[in-house]
């Protein structure tokens, strides 16, 4: 007995220890916010003021000097995130995570942005001011990598800490390049749809004439190997540990419409959850210049940024910038394909994963004029038909770092507008307003015509000399507005009229975002801060009111009680998406039984998911839903009765308040949003349930929902949890009449350090729909910040 209790106490002694072990680890591996830091290469004391909410304020001699000590404090708060974001482009996520992450490996080392970046270095002028300050970033970050503390997500997975490289830089720009795209998601779906079925089952996607063509072209495929690309490539996506740029929104408001006379900034971009997350914030001021910025992880200057003068930001433009060629391989050699002038050679890259704990994979990737073979990079696609990826990104001169200098670094409209010029991919809006009262918006992307008879919404021909013909377009050309004549530009990845009669293809977003902030911005002409504060908060839908009167008359008299008391309830629906709501729980619901109950029966229960994932999908509710004569309405499954669209939508919404019934109880009443719609920002290392209170932030009630300004994005389904994906990934208003007051909120927090207090210390303001100050007065400043000074190290 005594034996059995001496033992019981060394295991609870181990135990204290392992946990007094613990403790002291993850006190010790906290970032450093005060003291002194002896840094080489840093020619003069640089002081870096860490305000109430871990913000860096870098106060320096030099750039030089600032970007030094910026790349250290960015590291110190983000090297696991850095790490990431530099192993996906090249694909060497395997390492770390193990098989489990191969097939996004596969993937992105066959794209060839690891060689593009490659190609960008060697034609960067290692002279240029671009290329010292990314060097004096990167050797900052790499100071901290040699000497600073080891991330626990480092030690939990045994990864081995390396020097960031410039070539990392251009891949992560890489990798958030590719997540614009919506292409890869939407061509191989509409090719299948259409071979399968015809151009008939076509006509509500709204793509002839609207999107830019007259003709539909046809060309004899197996229509099965095509959705396995949208299958594969959005399975590779949300299996990404950093997740894809979505959407965004973003108004400048001109000073004849302000109270103050002068501009009004404000942008959201729509990107998914994650953490730590998107950006890091960090205020530069040296004798010659000054930047709020918003940074990805890895990169040093920001892609959303303010100071004084004038303020940028972003959204997608959703262009196609992105085509699949069916490629046609010599019968008699594998190395070779098809052109016009006869069969050519393929190029050959063959790149090594190494996987965790397993075999390394040899990987050949065949590249043909049109770009890379998606055979063998994706699942589910055969070697009897290759098909080739064509991405303006690879395919065009890459001078995305340069470009992103000379936006953080404008000394006016001109030669801001330059700087967007060098964007050739991805398509963007960059938005922007000075202290001058000047507003703009501006596409970036390198834009091209194709034939007429081309339609780029398909999987095009790579041998019939006519599919892959395009006519680069002049700068512009893009469409732009500056200083318009209604004092207000707007963007939220929505079409834009036609340029020169020629309307740009692309995977945009519909109406409604668009035409609810064009409505608000058009109401007053007395806009403050406080009101573009509460318009980026709002939650109603410009679309939905119409649409659910619209399926409301469709409904049969005989209802049951709770079925009448829900239409009651749509009927007298605003449209809003409030926590307290009860409409937008009953409606949502609806709108994925109409979808699923009008599409997977033709497309499958797999290509119907696809189909959830893609923007096309949002277009068409609204207006395929009111055609009485749509195609989709028959049930295929049935024989000897054709579904109509009174049957389709009366079925859909008895199913919907069945299901809520099954999943929320019989008391309507208590069907409030806020039970259904659920935000939990989610850490890689999260995923493992015993570390998910650790790593994980929330989850949260919220309010807002899809295609609303408070664009809460989830995906349709019979869940009984509308799980938030995506959507701000800040919230940020500049405000030219008082610089010093302008306000912002990230969803988390700046630190992707979980001992940090600025690791989720802004998510209860998020989810409130709070704003903080960005600080530029420096007395202010002083009085709320930890002071971190930067010595040279002799």
């Amino acid at each position: 007995m005594k034996s059995v209790k001496k033992g019981f106490k060394v295991l609870v002694f181990l135990v204290v220890l392992f946990v007094v072990f613990i403790f002291c680890y993850l006190q010790y591996s906290k970032p450093n916010y005060e003291g002194e830091i002896l840094l080489k290469n840093i020619e003069k004391a640089t002081t870096v003021y860490f305000d109430d909410f871990g913000i860096p304020h870098i106060y320096s001699n030099s750039q030089k000097d600032a970007m030094l000590a910026l790349g250290y404090v960015h590291a110190q708060d983000r090297l696991w995130q850095m790490e990431l974001m530099r192993r996906i482009a090249p694909g060497k996520l395997s390492e770390i995570f193990g098989s489990v992450m191969l097939k996004n490996d596969k993937f992105f080392a066959g794209l060839g942005i690891d060689e593009a970046s490659e190609k960008a270095i060697s034609e960067l002028d290692k002279n240029s001011e671009t290329y010292k300050l990314t060097m004096a970033y990167l050797d900052g970050v790499n100071h901290y990598i040699e000497e600073g503390k080891t991330p626990i997500e480092f030690t939990l997975l045994g990864i081995e800490k390396q020097k960031l490289t410039i070539k990392d830089v251009y891949n992560i720009f890489g990798y958030m390049s590719f997540s614009f795209a919506m292409a890869q998601k939407t061509d191989p779906l509409l090719t299948n749809i259409r071979d399968k079925f015809g151009a008939e089952y076509l006509k509500d996607f709204a793509l002839n004439g609207s999107l830019g063509t007259k003709q539909l072209k046809s060309f004899k495929g197996n229509y099965s190997d095509y959705s396995e690309i949208s299958k594969s490539v959005a399975s590779i996506l949300d299996n990404s540990p950093i997740p894809p740029f979505i959407g965004s929104n973003s108004w400048v408001i001109g000073g004849e419409k302000t109270k103050s006379g002068k501009v009004l900034f404000e942008n959201d971009p729509h990107i998914g959850f994650s953490q730590p997350g998107t950006w890091y914030e960090a205020h530069i001021i040296t004798p010659n210049y000054e930047m709020y910025g918003y940074h990805l992880a890895g990169t040093p200057f920001p892609l959303l940024g303010h100071n004084r003068n004038y303020a940028y930001g972003l959204t997608m433009f959703e262009n196609d910038d992105l085509d699949f060629f069916q490629e046609e391989e010599n019968p008699n050699n594998s190395n070779q394909y098809k052109t016009i002038t006869g069969f050519e050679n393929y190029k050959t890259i063959t790149k090594i994963i190494k996987v965790k704990d397993s075999t390394s994979i040899k990987l050949k990737v065949k590249i043909t004029k049109n770009g890379p073979i998606m055979n063998g990079l994706v699942d589910g696609l055969t070697n009897e038909k290759p098909i080739s990826m064509f991405w303006i990104y690879t395919q065009e001169k890459n001078q995305l770092l340069q470009a992103v200098y000379s936006l953080s670094h404008a000394t006016n409209f001109h030669n801001f507008k330059k700087g967007i010029e060098l964007i050739h991919a991805p398509g963007l809006n960059i938005m922007y307003g000075d202290a001058q009262n000047n507003i703009a918006w501006t596409t970036s992307g390198k834009l091209y015509k194709v034939p007429k008879s081309v339609n780029t919404n398909f999987i095009l021909s790579g041998t019939n000399d006519i599919d892959d013909k395009k006519e680069f377009l002049p700068f512009l050309y893009n469409p732009q507005a500056l200083n318009p004549i209604w004092n207000y530009v707007y963007s939220s990845n929505n079409q834009t009229e036609a340029v020169n009669n020629y309307l740009y293809p692309g995977y945009y977003l519909p109406k409604d975002r668009a035409t609810r902030i064009d409505t608000l911005l058009q109401s007053k002409n007395n806009w403050t801060r406080h009101d573009v504060e509460k318009m980026a908060l709002d939650n109603t839908s410009s679309t939905a009111q119409e649409t659910v009167l619209k399926w409301v008359l469709t409904l049969n008299k005989n209802a049951s009680g709770n079925e009448k008391q829900a239409t009651t309830i749509l009927k007298n629906w605003k449209a809003t998406n409030n926590v307290n709501d009860i409409a937008p729980t009953i409606f949502n619901k609806w709108v994925y039984f109409y979808l699923k109950n009008t599409f997977q029966d033709e497309l499958g229960e797999k290509d119907f998911n696809s189909f959830l994932g893609t923007h096309i999908m949002k277009q068409l509710i609204s207006t395929q839903s009111q055609n009485e004569n749509s195609v989709w309405w028959d049930n295929l499954k049935t024989k000897n009765h054709k579904e109509t669209r009174e049957e389709i939508l009366n079925t859909s919404f008895k199913e919907a308040i069945s299901s809520l019934e099954n999943q929320l109880g019989k008391e309507i009443n208590s069907w409030t949003w806020n039970k259904v719609h659920s935000l939990e920002i989610g850490h890689p290392i999260g995923k493992v349930k015993a570390l998910r209170g650790f790593f994980n932030v929330g989850p949260y009630e919220v309010a807002g929902a899809n295609e609303v300004i408070n664009n809460m994005i989830f995906t349709y389904s019979d869940n009984k949890i509308n799980e938030v994906k995506a959507g701000p990934s800040t919230r940020r208003i500049v405000d030219f009449s008082d610089v010093e007051n302008s306000v912002s909120i990230l969803p988390s927090g700046q630190s992707g350090n979980p001992m940090s207090k600025h690791y989720n210390d802004q998510t209860e303001l998020f989810v409130q729909g709070k704003f903080r100050k960005m600080k530029m007065n420096k007395v202010e400043i002083i009085k709320s910040s930890s002071k971190l000074v930067f010595l040279p190290r002799n």
